[in-house]
């Protein structure tokens, strides 16, 4: 029996895009994850998502950063488009956590997505739609305030698969909330809401003026709030720091709470989980759990700290 060679064509660019945008978002929360980083790089201090069901029909964040320049609204939605990176030396001390230009690019490729942005200097504001990665029209001007408000709509539309994959609308609105509440704890001092489209009460919503405490007792209750230990340490030779929040001997829930963030930026580490619930089982009752914020910060990010933890992003 003989097997003949298949033929090696190129893929199509649509269909490229729409592979590589799967790999960034996978879900809505993934999306909201990215245009939250967005917001907090345009040194937002204010954050407001709207969302429908679940997500998948409608996503709505607005900003009060330093808005999209409208020269740019052209490219802002194609891939490797930044305005946080210039050349490949810049990596070593980029300080924002979106450098790649793919985030945005990665949501219009499978979501109707449309951009209401103003600058501090700008005479009105500019309102842009995009497909594809690719700008529609030309920008309209508009009223809005300084900032950015991004709207996505029927996420998924063009991959029927990944649609049918997330048909709980309640499990991704979950999602979100967890996504959102987390950043909220890591960024003290900027506001954040959630809430469903239609709904005059938010889901999650923290204050401008709240610390993380603060932030910990809005988003995760009173019990937990009120059995916090705060923690710190430095290592000079591992060229890293940590510090945060974990519950005493006194709280302990049914699944662990676990809020990672290295160099800013949210995380899993298993290995790292792994380590600390041990600790914790001797003091806990059995098939408990804690609660722990940590927040790590390393310069090199080859270092024995970071290969040991191995972060994957969430």
């Amino acid at each position: 029996m003989s097997f003949v060679a298949g033929v090696i064509r190129r893929l199509d660019e649509t269909v490229v895009n729409r592979i590589a945008a799967g790999e960034v978002i996978q879900r809505p929360a993934n999306a909201i994850k990215e245009m939250i980083e967005n917001c907090l790089d345009a040194k937002s201090t204010s954050i407001q998502v709207i969302v429908k069901e679940g997500g998948l029909k409608l996503i709505q964040i607005q900003d009060n950063g330093t808005g999209i320049r409208k020269e740019d609204l052209d490219i802002v939605c194609e891939r490797f488009t930044t305005s946080k990176l210039q050349s490949f030396e810049d990596l070593a001390s980029i300080s924002t956590y979106g450098f790649r230009g793919e985030a945005l690019a990665s949501i219009s490729h499978v979501a109707h997505v449309t951009i209401t942005t103003k600058t501090a200097d700008g005479k009105c504001a500019y309102r842009a739609s995009y497909s594809d990665g690719k700008l529609k029209a030309p920008p309209k001007p508009c009223a809005g305030n300084q900032g950015t408000q991004i709207t996505v709509e029927d996420l998924f539309y063009n991959i029927a698969t990944r649609r049918k994959a997330l048909k709980n609308p309640s499990e991704e609105y979950g999602k979100i909330l967890e996504v959102v509440g987390r950043y909220s704890v890591h960024n003290a001092g900027i506001s954040f809401s959630v809430k469903k489209q239609g709904e005059t009460v938010a889901d999650v919503r923290t204050l401008p003026n709240a610390s993380t405490v603060d932030n910990i007792r809005s988003i995760f209750g009173n019990a937990v709030s009120r059995e916090l230990i705060e923690i710190g340490c430095e290592d000079k030779t591992l060229a890293f720091k940590m510090n945060g929040y974990i519950s005493n001997a006194n709280y302990s829930v049914k699944k662990c709470i676990f809020l990672l963030f290295i160099n800013h930026r949210l995380v899993e580490s298993t290995s790292l989980r792994k380590a600390i619930e041990t600790v914790y089982a001797a003091y806990l009752p059995k098939n408990t759990h804690p609660f722990l914020y940590l927040r790590l910060c390393y310069q090199d990010l080859l270092a024995p700290l970071g290969r040991w933890l191995n972060p994957q992003q969430v």
